[in-house]
């Protein structure tokens, strides 16, 4: 069974910063792909960042020169930098894995508020 659980939200006011952590656990062997997303009230989830296999990172528009998704294998835990914070950056962030097989897991969010 694989796990993963999702840390480091929380309020912060615009221009600040926060560090959200992924740590997976179970028998992980092969990895595609791991990923940010996030969620507003009232939109559609949407992908912020992904580091997939060989090292590639993708980052949304919106936060390109912000955000930073990075991974540490030996902890089994990957991360996403936030700097310069905006509001329109609030919302619930969601990680995924995809294994080499193909299934999917997500964990179950944590929540980013910015104030203005």
């Amino acid at each position: 069974q694989v796990q993963l659980v999702e840390s480091g939200g929380g309020l912060v006011q615009a221009g600040g910063s926060l560090r959200l952590s992924c740590a997976v656990s179970g028998n992980i062997f092969s990895i595609n792909a791991m990923g940010w997303y996030r969620q507003a009230p009232g939109k559609q989830r949407e992908l912020v960042a992904a580091i997939v296999r060989g090292g590639s990172t993708n980052y949304t528009d919106s936060v390109k020169g912000r955000f930073t998704i990075s991974g540490d294998n030996a902890k089994n835990t990957v991360y996403l930098q936030m700097n310069s914070l905006k509001p329109e950056d609030t919302a619930v962030y969601y990680c995924n894995l995809v294994l080499r097989g193909g299934n999917a897991y997500w964990g179950q969010g944590t929540q980013v508020t910015v104030s203005s």
